[in-house]
């Protein structure tokens, strides 16, 4: 019944779940939200009425299971989340705070945590209105859910934390959670043990910043493609790598996908330089494959994503008259995502910096100058932003190491067995941004290649875009602002999917 109603909303796409959490979107209940939430709650009460023991609303929380709970609910439920109040670091950005509500709000009304209508109401009004925590992004093992991070939501939401307040510029400030409150007109939430806990436990702080990791990766071998397809079509490379056929034959839609983003940017009827080898290095040749893998893997982990964009991560939970005590909590399933997620961006960096390296090379990059410099010499043109890009692929490669490898045993080994997703998400949020910059440096050697080689881009396309932007390196200069605000356009940039 319900299982099957969530089991169909879990299919949504990851665009589709960040469009619904955007900000001008609303949450709310019907009539199907009201009745099951209800008879979750009643769930609950009759089993309290019968005496059972139920973790976290009777009992402590933890390894004090085995201690009563206090019989105060919101005496219990304060120090739930006063207790977690230890997250450190830098916060969450905004958006993906945002979305870690929506998705928290949206698993409590599929109606298994035992939490009313009219609380959670109060919860969607502040997400309504556009009340976002400070949340910081260290200090989860993503087991018993992020606990730390959604403790510092919930003490925001009761005004004892901190939260953004954008400013009439669009930039955001951080101000004391209750000064934000009263700015909106509303009281501070009163947490009771049941819907603390529920709130709490939940892979969402995990899953949010996984989902826009996920989304930023995509994004970034799409870019990606066009970049290999420009070198190609400039370079006259032999268009027999990126052939359909050559895609066909093997069978992987990853592959074809990327070979028919390549062939838009080298044309109908490219030519092929005969000054050019018959089979171009790897990074060149090898581009459908290799984008095409990690647009492969993020497909079939866009499955396990939405799979928990769509469940109910709460421990207990009620299901068919029943509170069941699980450990649905525990992130291992976007923690394994988020490890591969590592792999895939590296995959992506390692490509673009090897592209970049064939296009700075005279061996390889048809004779211009070495380092693209216009003057060798007196000028050395890209020595720069090339080695900061061998820099920041390194530095991908060691914030690759797998979090899931990285467990301790913790909460006196009540906590065993823990996945660390939320640290390995916030490494790849970091490797992304690094992979976004080797990429963007990559279209600024494409752009140098063009002016030196006196090649007019086609109009109205990307690359006009680049060098209406973007003045020729007759001289050096510091480049780092214009690879970001390269790799800030190559981002927003309308490709064609």
């Amino acid at each position: 019944m319900l299982y099957e109603e969530t089991r169909r909303a879990s299919l949504a796409s990851l665009d589709e779940l960040l469009d619904a959490a955007g900000w001008e979107a609303r949450l709310e209940l019907n009539a199907l939200d009201y009745r099951r939430m209800n008879e979750s709650v009643e769930v609950l009460e009759r089993a309290i009425g019968e005496g059972r023991k139920i973790y976290g609303v009777t009992q402590g929380f933890g390894p004090l299971v085995g201690y009563r709970a206090n019989t105060n609910a919101d005496d219990q439920g304060l120090g739930l989340i006063s207790h977690l109040g230890a997250g450190q670091g830098e916060p969450l950005s905004p958006d993906v705070t945002r979305f870690m509500l929506w998705l928290r709000l949206t698993g409590m009304k599929a109606g298994y945590s035992a939490v009313g209508p009219a609380f959670w109401e109060k919860l969607a009004e502040l997400w309504n209105l556009g009340f976002t925590p400070v949340v910081p992004r260290d200090g989860s093992v993503s087991a018993s859910g992020d606990l730390i991070p959604l403790a510092h939501a919930a003490l925001s939401f009761a005004g004892r934390g901190e939260a953004w307040l954008r400013g009439p510029d669009g930039t955001w400030q951080v101000r004391p959670a209750s000064e934000v409150l009263a700015h909106l007109g509303v009281r501070p939430i009163v947490w009771q043990a049941r819907q603390a806990l529920a709130f709490v436990n939940g892979t969402t702080a995990s899953l949010a910043q996984t989902a826009y990791n996920h989304h930023g990766i995509a994004r970034l071998a799409r870019i990606l493609a066009a970049l290999s397809g420009r070198i190609a079509a400039l370079f006259g490379s032999n268009p027999e790598h990126y052939s359909e056929g050559v895609g066909l034959v093997r069978g992987q839609p990853g592959q074809l996908q990327i070979a028919e983003w390549i062939r838009a940017e080298t044309g109908p009827t490219p030519a092929f330089n005969p000054a050019r080898p018959l089979q171009e290095p790897y990074s060149l040749r090898c581009a459908p494959q290799v984008i095409g893998a990690v647009w492969d893997q993020l497909s079939l982990q866009a499955t396990v994503l939405q799979r928990e964009a769509g469940g109910c991560t709460d421990n207990p939970v009620t299901f068919e008259g029943q509170v069941l005590h699980g450990g649905n909590f525990h992130a291992a399933p976007v923690g394994l995502v988020s490890d591969q997620h590592g792999l895939c961006v590296h995959q992506l960096a390692f490509l673009a910096e090897r592209q970049l390296a064939q296009i700075l090379d005279p061996a390889s990059n048809g004779g211009l100058p070495p380092l693209l410099a216009a003057n060798p010499g007196p000028q050395s043109g890209f020595a720069g932003v090339q080695i900061a890009a061998t820099s920041m692929v390194a530095k991908i490669r060691q914030l690759a190491y797998p979090a899931s490898l990285t467990a301790l045993p913790t909460n006196l080994s009540n906590q065993d067995h823990v996945p660390m997703t939320l640290n390995g998400a916030n490494n790849v949020a970091q490797m992304t941004e690094y992979a976004s910059l080797v990429i963007g440096s990559l279209a600024l050697a494409i752009n140098q290649w063009s002016y030196l080689a006196e090649v007019r881009p086609p109009y109205g396309s990307l690359w006009a875009e680049m060098r209406d932007r973007f003045a020729p390196l007759d001289f050096d200069r510091p480049l780092a602002q214009e690879v970001r605000q390269a790799a800030r356009l190559l981002e927003q940039y309308p490709f064609e999917s």
